[in-house]
């Protein structure tokens, strides 16, 4: 790629590399910006119009020619540039990425063309406020991540005031080239600071839920900067299973029901959708998930029990469309007896 700036070295004469746990997206804007240049054009003379860049996810993606571009001109070592990709969590958050589809604890774009349309990327407004240089974390972008932990905020999804999801690879367009100077951290449709918005601290939903969901949180982080971490896969899938269960619409499935009624909650609002994921769902509607899931595996050999007796759900719900469940949790599906009641009538 020699055609950048009529340049014949290799190397550019910005050479950011990542920040702590950025995505991809975000550290190529900040080259693109660096350079003093709109993000599509210089997408358009490192790549061409062949490789489209911004039609595609490409912090789950991860495709190699971009990598290794960047690799090539900024002189970063090959597994920092992975680093910043989503793929980072493959096999232990999401068993496996797929091209298309949802991706386990992945939040879902939503993408048309070029824009953003879903809760995709969450971000803290404290971190925001806090970075010398904003910009935009991996763990932003899993379903796992409500708040942060650091500041005990709130992840927003949303603009706080036109409600535009994040898409900081628009903040340039139709604004002059002065639009290349704005932080990250601009909403790209009305102009507002995302680092201004309010700092609100996660919702108490049960504290012993809540602690186990930052415990979780706190792996994560560890995780995706790279140190060692405790996360166990096979409690991620429990987890998410449950998650699947509350969202579920099979007649006889009344998880959600019975954990609002029990914590006293307003059912949260679902997405629309034919079959519902957590990976589509609000940051405010999947904190409020999470935290009854971790409530119920704090001691699962119980509260699952007392749920069934409730008629909270069929047996069948505990393992259907569960592929390889872990071996403790088919413990516990075991030792609840479907024939030790008998399900009471229940309108559906």
């Amino acid at each position: 790629m020699t055609g950048l700036l009529g340049l014949t070295s290799p190397l550019w004469p910005i050479r950011y590399k990542p920040l702590p746990d950025e995505l991809l997206s975000s550290w190529l804007v900040r080259l693109a910006h660096g350079h003093g240049m709109k993000v599509q054009t210089f997408c358009n003379l490192l790549f061409g119009n062949q490789l489209q860049v911004w039609n595609r996810d490409i912090d789950r993606l991860a495709p190699p020619w971009l990598l290794d571009s960047l690799v090539l001109h900024t002189g970063t070592p090959p597994e920092m540039a992975f680093g910043t990709t989503l793929r980072v969590f493959e096999g232990i958050v999401a068993p496996k990425f797929k091209l298309s589809g949802i991706v386990q604890w992945v939040q879902s774009m939503k993408m048309y063309h070029r824009k953003r349309e879903g809760f995709g990327l969450q971000y803290c407004p404290a971190c925001l406020r806090c970075d010398p240089v904003p910009y935009f974390r991996k763990t932003w972008r899993l379903s796992l991540k409500t708040f942060c932990v650091t500041h005990q905020c709130r992840l927003l999804d949303v603009c706080p005031d036109c409600s535009a999801p994040v898409s900081f690879h628009r903040l340039d367009m139709g604004r002059p080239e002065a639009g290349v100077d704005l932080p990250l951290c601009t909403c790209h449709d009305c102009g507002c600071d995302l680092a201004s918005a309010p700092i609100k601290p996660p919702e108490v939903i049960d504290e012993e839920g809540l602690e186990a969901l930052q415990r979780l949180l706190m792996e994560i982080d560890a995780l995706s900067i790279g140190n060692p971490s405790q996360l166990d896969p096979s409690a991620l899938a429990v987890l998410r299973h449950l998650t699947v269960m509350m969202l579920s619409r099979k007649r006889g499935q009344h998880l959600l029901e019975y954990l609002t009624d029990r914590f006293g909650l307003t059912p949260p609002a679902i997405a629309p959708g034919n079959r519902p994921f957590i990976e589509t769902q609000s940051n405010a509607t999947r904190h409020t998930l999470l935290v009854m899931a971790c409530w119920l595996l704090c001691s699962p050999q119980v509260r699952l029990i007392q749920a069934y007796e409730a008629d909270a759900f069929r047996h069948n719900h505990l393992l259907r469309d569960f592929t390889d469940p872990p071996g403790w949790y088919a413990q516990v599906v075991a030792s609840i007896d479907p024939h030790r009641m008998r399900p009471r009538a229940r309108a559906c």
